[in-house]
């Protein structure tokens, strides 16, 4: 294993997202795609073939390739804590996909394993990353809005079943539309604001059961097994509150909506499930608002890697780490109890503000 130069990556899971990261992480210099793993191995293959990765095949042959110091998790949600674990055991850092566990005790596990082994544990989204975001954490820093007080995000959508060809798991524990795209839009606010301190919750199901609307399964039902919308008031450790929903069961989509809001402004930002879009700043007593044109990084999922594979090489901590994907899922799990038993709930995790990118951070500038 070097300890210079591009950083070797695998990728376990050859599933729809594994082809976001592959057509991005083969091209990033700071990188070397050397192992697509699935439990298809055939289907490892063509994704291998299709991106000009060298190699494919197992998990356990991922992970006894020394030249491999970072293991991208493109499983499950159900399957994440013990893949993540395994890699860790193997003497490996890990890049996973969100959520990083279903449960707190199996993420600090992790984190505490990644410790114990001088290893790092980074997780979705990346997002965060993109111009988009950062462009506007950095507005928000220099006082385009003033001081930061309150946010409102919005993500209704009717449902993956339309278009994903197996959107069961969508619909299962560790998924539905709090922890599959609640990710997105708490991890900006943490950016934002700093750590959640306190939620309060509803939630509901509109079916028990869906019928998948494309692909070779069409026409197939298949049980719905948690919420599919939550409506949530986060209370933050600096004072700021936030007001969010998460649904499923929306015929009018209204998503990626996130709006921060200071005593000089309101500033509204580009979808956070996206790494581009401009911010547009609306000021007290003016009547036009202004545009605040997206600078930096465009570059898709993946760049989060390049941000791994560079704190890995220079010492310092990620952008996005096992730590804030901790936090952001002991937020989203506060929720699902809040709207469950009726009663506000503390989150116990704390962590570090984010610091904006510089403008010129650029996951496909070679480092090395």
């Amino acid at each position: 294993m070097s300890n210079t130069g591009p950083v070797g990556v695998g990728v376990i899971g050859a599933g729809v997202i594994s082809d976001n990261y592959l057509a991005n992480m083969t091209g990033f210099p700071d990188l070397r795609v050397l192992f697509v793993a699935d439990l298809d191995v055939n289907l490892a293959r063509k994704k291998a073939e299709a991106y000009g990765v060298p190699s494919h095949g197992t998990v356990e042959a991922l992970l006894a390739v020394d030249e491999i110091e970072i293991v991208v998790n493109l499983t499950i949600p159900a399957a994440h804590f013990e893949i993540d674990r395994r890699i860790i055991a193997a003497g490996k850092s890990v890049w996973s996909e969100k959520p990083l566990a279903l449960d707190r005790s199996a993420a600090a596990e992790l984190l505490a394993a990644a410790r114990t082994a001088g290893l790092r544990v980074a997780c979705a989204p990346d997002t965060v990353l993109g111009a988009g975001i950062q462009t506007a954490m950095r507005a928000i820093a220099r006082g385009d809005i003033g001081e930061p007080l309150t946010a409102t995000t919005m993500f209704h959508v009717p449902g993956p079943e339309a278009w994903h060809p197996n959107p069961d798991f969508l619909f299962a524990a560790g998924a539905g539309p709090l922890l599959d795209m609640g990710p997105y839009y708490v991890t900006t606010l943490v950016h934002a604001f700093g750590p959640i301190a306190r939620v309060a919750a509803v939630s509901s199901q509109s079916h028990g059961e869906r019928a998948i609307g494309s692909g070779p399964r069409q026409g197939e039902t298949f049980p719905v097994e948690v919420p599919t919308h939550h409506a949530a008031l986060l209370s933050f450790e600096s004072g700021q509150s936030a007001q969010s929903t998460f649904s499923f069961q929306n015929a009018l989509a209204r998503a990626g909506i996130v709006e921060i809001s200071g005593t000089e402004g309101t500033l509204v930002l580009p979808d956070p499930n996206t790494f581009e879009g401009d911010s547009t700043l609306w000021r007290f007593g003016e009547d036009t608002p202004t545009k605040v044109p997206a600078i930096g990084s465009t570059y898709g999922r993946g760049s989060g890697v390049v941000d791994l594979a560079r704190a890995l090489r220079g010492g310092e901590p990620e952008t996005a780490s096992g730590e804030l994907a901790a936090h952001v899922l002991d937020t989203l799990l506060a929720i699902a109890e809040a709207a469950e038993n009726g009663q506000a709930v503390d989150v116990a995790s704390t962590v570090a503000k984010p610091e904006p990118l510089p403008a010129t951070w650029d996951p496909a500038e070679p480092t090395w």
